[in-house]
């Protein structure tokens, strides 16, 4: 049985707020400003109308969360949406229509789609979790047209739960034959202890029959990401990986010893946002397994082992984890890391699949990570 995971980066379109911003550096100072203005106990019509000037800028304006025009999977039609559009007819010849649309999401590389598909092709796993897909009918598009062209058969399986999210940020599961989805459990509705919403995007509990009639538990996660608040970010990641291991050790308890907690965390190992998982919790990664095979960096990084880094000689930042209960641990067979689809901008550098030139050819950012269990 072999069970991977995989932070694919959407399958035909990405929201637009995941494209590199050409003005990163003025935005601190933006937000500084910002600070100043909302602090004012009085604020002049000109403070008001910097303020409506600076929070789109800074991100804080949440009006595009609700898109009025929406780019629909890899083909897609354009249409107008929201209730001051409610009335008007779709551009085409009749209307003369003539002007531009700021759309919420851009399509992604064609190139870059097949080597999503070269990616889970080559690891070909039994039951594979993805992190940040835009849908489910996506999902079956994707699994029934592109797999297929590497050789890969389609997924019997699939399931996708709507998270927190609203930027096409989904987690879902498929499995092959024989392995069966037998139970979801999603915690969109979990609460902090401001009575705010604890996953970003989401906690999902799947209970798996395998096809030896064995039972595995996955819980599958995409944490808080990274922010130039890194305080701030890592005491949010803290209280959720705290009810992931909650969560797990409830399970532990109650007999279900097969348990896999795996997805995108986004943080290294050794940062304390991940102490309940890492350190608190019995749970073991599968890159310290023996077995552990990937590719190795090209020239002198092969031998270097850099902070935070998956491993000797695997030289990227870790934030993608696969980890098992000790007694999954022991039935590991075989385990490994996909990162051929990652085109490296600088050091350190490994190898890729033909035709990848540049980084809009990328399958992802992240690698994949697998292990097969003999069970």
């Amino acid at each position: 049985m072999k069970i991977a995971t995989f932070n694919i980066q959407n399958l035909f379109h990405r929201d637009r707020s995941f494209l590199e911003k050409p003005f990163n550096k003025n935005k601190k100072e933006w937000e500084m400003e910002v600070d100043q203005l909302l602090e004012k106990p009085f604020k002049s019509i000109q403070d008001n109308d910097r303020i409506r000037e600076l929070a789109c800028l800074v991100g804080i304006d949440k009006c595009n969360q609700l898109p009025y025009a929406v780019l629909r999977r890899k083909a897609s039609f354009l249409f107008l949406k929201g209730k001051n559009y409610s009335k008007e007819l779709k551009a085409s010849e009749l209307t003369n229509w003539n002007g531009w649309i700021a759309l919420q999401n851009f399509p992604i590389d064609p190139k870059a789609v097949e080597n999503k598909a070269r990616v889970i092709a080559d690891v070909n796993p039994d039951i594979l979790v993805l992190q940040e897909i835009e849908d489910r009918a996506s999902l079956d598009e994707f699994n029934n047209e592109f797999l297929p062209r590497f050789g890969c058969n389609p997924f019997e399986q699939s399931f996708v739960v709507q998270g927190n999210d609203m930027r096409g940020q989904e987690i879902g599961i498929l499995s092959r034959n024989g392995f069966k989805i037998e139970s979801v459990r999603n915690h969109i509705y979990d609460l902090n202890i401001n009575k705010n919403t604890l996953f970003c995007k989401d906690l999902v509990e799947y209970k798996i029959l395998t096809a030896n009639g064995n039972t595995i538990w996955i819980l599958a996660t995409h944490l808080q990401e990274q922010t130039i608040y890194k305080e701030h970010s890592d005491t949010i990641r803290k209280v959720q990986t705290e009810k992931i291991a909650e969560v797990y050790h409830k399970l532990y308890a109650e007999d279900k010893k097969h348990i896999a907690v795996m997805g995108t965390l986004n943080t290294v190992s050794y940062c304390n946002s991940l102490a309940p998982l890492l350190q608190r919790a019995n749970l073991k990664e599968v890159t310290k397994h023996p077995s552990f095979n990937v590719d190795y960096d090209k020239g002198k990084d092969a031998g270097y082992y850099s902070l935070g880094a998956y491993r000797l000689g695997v030289n990227i930042k870790q934030k993608d984890y696969l980890l098992l209960s000790p007694e999954l641990f022991d039935k590991v067979k075989n385990s490994g890391l996909n990162r051929k689809g990652i085109w490296p901008d600088k050091r350190p550098m490994w190898t890729v699949y033909p035709g990848i030139n540049c980084k809009a050819h990328s399958a992802s950012e992240h690698p994949a990570i697998w292990v097969d269990l003999s069970w």
